[in-house]
């Protein structure tokens, strides 16, 4: 009997790009650590809960570093991370020209989107409908994965594909 490509838990909806129908590309930090490090930004959250220095109320903006108007005291300042509260990011991302990734405190980078895929098996029931691209096989899913100069070696260990064309990209 044939080894499948896992399920898909996610049933076709999730972890998708609906408008290209590749799937969201799964794979550890530890493979492209330093390419990551050099890319990727901190992730802090939304500034929804910072205080007035001027009479303490609590208010919140839209964005680090906009300036704020205190509701209680008119004081204008801006919303800046309290170091006691944010010493460490919720998590690091990539919004660049080529990808949109992000990576969480389990140490896996979710791709996003890429101007290449490789062909894997499901990275089910941990991240439901996305695919572990170290897994690569013939038979598998399309998922976004990162391009040959991510390796310190410049090669990917699987195979990368051109999402423009469709055909295999050369390291």
């Amino acid at each position: 009997m044939a080894k499948s490509a896992g399920i898909d838990y996610g049933g076709g909806i999730t972890n998708i790009d609906t408008k290209t129908g590749i799937r969201y590309g799964v794979i550890s930090q530890n493979e492209v650590l330093q390419a990551w490090t050099a890319r990727s930004e901190p992730y802090y959250g939304l500034p929804d809960d910072i205080e007035c220095p001027k009479c303490k109320t609590t208010t919140s903006a839209e964005n680090w570093g906009d300036d704020v108007e205190c509701t209680q005291c008119g004081n204008i300042f801006e919303a800046e991370l309290d170091d006691d509260d944010y010493a460490e990011p919720i998590s690091f991302f990539l919004d660049d020209d080529e990808y949109k990734a992000e990576c969480g405190e389990d140490g896996d980078i979710f791709i996003t989107a890429s101007p290449y895929y490789t062909v894997c098996e499901f990275c089910s029931p941990c991240a439901p409908g996305a695919g572990y691209i170290k897994n690569t096989r013939k038979d598998g899913v399309k998922a976004y994965c990162f391009g040959h100069d991510w390796f310190d070696d410049g090669k990917a260990p699987y195979p990368v594909y051109s999402v423009q064309i469709g055909k295999r990209v050369k390291p």
